[in-house]
C-alpha cells in the first residue's frame, strides 16, 4: 500500500466518526489577525492528521515517507538559548500540575467524560437528524474527573451522547484533569481593533505608494517558485492601517544571499511597495521542519497540525498538551524553531 491509498483509507474510515463532531467556528486567531499581514497565495500548505481533512485556505501534504523524520536542515536540530530553559517550559504539563482547558466536553453512556482537542473538520453537514454521535479519538482526549454535565454551554444530546463547551481548571495526573472549577466561555461580541502592521522595513522618502500592488502575476508565482531554497512566505502588510486606498507593502523573507540582489532581480517582475528582509530559514528549510512535524501525526503524542503560514522563523504546531513525550518528540525539530499552542495549559 503506498502512503497516498494509507491516508485516503484513513479518511474513509475515520470520516463517519469525524463529520458529527463539528465544534462551534474557532475564535479568531487574534495573534495573526493583529499581529501579521495576509498572504496573497498559499505558497505554503499546511498540514493535517490523517483521520481529518485540512483546513479551508490550506492545502493536504500527503507525507510520503512511512513516518520517518528528515534531519533538519545545515544541521541545525535543536537549540536552547535560556539558559537551563529549553523553549515553551513555560507550557511543560506533568502530573500534579494545575492545568486549564477552554473547548468542547464529550459525555457518552457509560464513560466518563472526556474533555476533546478542537481538530480541523470537514464542513460536511448531515440532514434529517442523521448525525452520528460525537466522538474524539484517545490522542486528543482528557478524562475528565468530577464534572458537571449540566453546566456545559452550547449542550446538545446525539444519539444518547451529551456534548457542549467550557472552561475547566483542575489537577493533571496520567491524561486526567480532576475538574475544581467548570465554568462557561465567554465570547466577545466587540470586532477587534486591527492595528498598523509592522513592516520588516523602513519606508522610503515620501513613503508607501498608495497605488496598487502587481503580486498576483504569474511571472511573481513563477519567480518565487524556483526560489524556494532561497527566500519564503511572502507577504501583504498594511503599513498606515486597513482601508480603501490604503498602501500594501509586499514583504519576502530572504534566508541566503544578498538581499540587494534579490530585490533588483525581483522588481524585473513586480512593480510596487516592496520590503526583502533577512530572515532564518527559506520556504524549504521550513518545509523540512513542517513535514517532520506532520509526521509525528500519527505517533500518538497529541500533535494535530502543523505547517501553515510560517511567521516569525518558526513553523507553526497545534497539540493537545505540552508533556514530556511530546517535548521529546519536538526537540529533535528545533524548539526555538516552532510556534505551538497547546489546548491543556499550565496554571502558574
Amino acid at each position: 500500500m503506498n502512503p497516498t491509498d494509507e491516508v485516503d483509507d484513513l479518511l474513509t474510515r475515520a470520516g463517519a466518526r469525524w463529520r458529527a463532531d463539528q465544534p462551534s467556528p474557532p475564535e479568531p486567531d487574534l495573534d495573526h489577525i493583529l499581529g501579521g499581514g495576509r498572504r496573497p497565495r498559499r505558497w505554503v500548505p499546511a498540514l493535517a492528521a490523517a483521520s481529518v481533512a485540512a483546513i479551508a485556505a490550506a492545502a493536504l501534504t500527503v507525507l510520503p515517507d512511512g513516518g520517518k523524520q528528515p534531519a533538519p536542515p545545515n544541521g541545525t536540530s535543536q537549540s536552547f538559548a535560556q539558559g537551563n530553559r529549553a523553549p515553551y517550559d513555560d507550557l511543560l504539563v506533568r502530573d500534579g500540575d494545575q492545568v486549564t482547558a477552554t473547548g468542547r466536553v464529550i459525555v457518552a453512556p457509560g464513560r466518563e467524560p472526556v474533555f476533546c482537542a478542537r481538530l480541523p473538520m470537514t464542513d460536511v453537514g448531515f440532514t434529517g437528524g442523521k448525525e452520528p454521535a460525537p466522538t474524539c479519538e484517545p490522542q486528543y482526549a482528557v478524562t475528565l474527573k468530577d464534572l458537571d454535565p449540566a453546566r456545559l454551554a452550547d449542550a446538545k444530546t446525539i444519539e444518547g451522547v451529551r456534548t457542549g463547551y467550557a472552561v475547566l481548571t483542575g489537577t493533571w495526573a496520567a491524561r486526567t484533569i480532576d475538574v475544581r472549577d467548570q465554568t462557561v466561555p465567554t465570547h466577545s461580541t466587540t470586532a477587534p481593533q486591527i492595528p498598523p502592521d509592522q513592516v520588516p522595513c523602513p519606508a522610503p522618502a515620501g513613503g508607501w505608494k498608495t497605488a496598487p500592488n502587481n503580486y498576483d502575476k504569474v511571472a511573481i508565482s513563477r519567480f518565487l517558485e524556483t526560489r524556494q531554497d532561497q527566500a519564503t512566505d511572502p507577504r501583504v502588510h498594511y503599513p498606515n492601517g486597513r482601508g480603501p486606498g490604503a498602501p500594501e507593502v509586499y514583504t519576502i523573507g530572504v534566508a541566503h544571499g544578498d538581499l540587494a540582489t534579490f530585490r533588483s532581480a525581483f522588481e524585473k517582475v513586480y512593480a510596487g511597495n516592496l520590503c526583502v528582509h533577512q530572515v532564518k530559514f527559506s520556504e524549504a528549510e521550513l518545509m523540512q521542519r513542517a513535514t517532520a512535524v506532520g509526521n509525528l501525526i500519527p505517533k500518538g503524542v497529541g500533535v494535530y497540525m502543523g505547517g501553515g503560514s510560517f511567521e516569525e522563523d518558526k513553523v507553526g504546531v497545534s497539540a493537545l498538551v505540552y508533556d514530556e513525550a511530546l517535548k521529546t518528540a519536538l526537540t529533535p525539530i528545533g524548539l526555538d524553531d516552532l510556534k505551538l499552542e497547546v489546548a491543556v495549559k499550565p496554571v502558574r
